[in-house]
């Protein structure tokens, strides 16, 4: 490759002034991109903590959800079957889910006309929350559906 001397002497000058005098400090935009990354980190790790507190009793409504749906259905198809029988299920399978219901908590009604009979159930109950700073209390009132006319 062939130089010509002039053009190193050139870069030589242009590069010579870097390494003297001006030196531009950017360590506040530095500690601000790390702040800000730090804040971000917490946050994400504050979002996933407050998920596990919070998606486990929505999840245990949804599955207690779908055993009231059951109750209610195998109910309906069985008439010799009292409103205190069906209660007594709904309370049992709640303790199943970990959950505490009262005989009160529990709604069981015969709806449907004599020749097609049909049985609606729901519950009441509320399970406390706990985050560090904050508590509040969910409120679920799972049901078996329709609750008809």
């Amino acid at each position: 490759m062939l130089r010509f001397p002039r053009s190193s002497n050139i870069f030589r000058e242009c590069s010579a002034g870097r390494d003297k005098g001006i030196h531009v400090r950017r360590g506040g935009l530095q500690d601000m991109g790390t702040f800000k990354a730090l804040f971000g980190f917490l946050a994400i790790v504050a979002a996933i903590y407050a998920g596990f507190q919070i998606i486990p009793p929505e999840m245990t409504n949804y599955s207690f959800q779908d055993d009231l749906k059951n109750i209610a259905m195998v109910g309906g198809s069985n008439p010799h079957e009292s409103d205190q029988q069906l209660q007594d299920a709904v309370i049992k399978k709640a303790a199943e889910h970990m959950i505490t219901l009262t005989p009160e908590q529990v709604t069981v009604q015969r709806i449907g006309t004599p020749g097609l009979p049909a049985v609606y159930v729901s519950a009441d109950y509320s399970v406390p929350v706990s985050l560090p700073g904050y508590s509040f209390t969910l409120h679920f009132t799972p049901s078996s559906g329709n609750r008809g006319t």
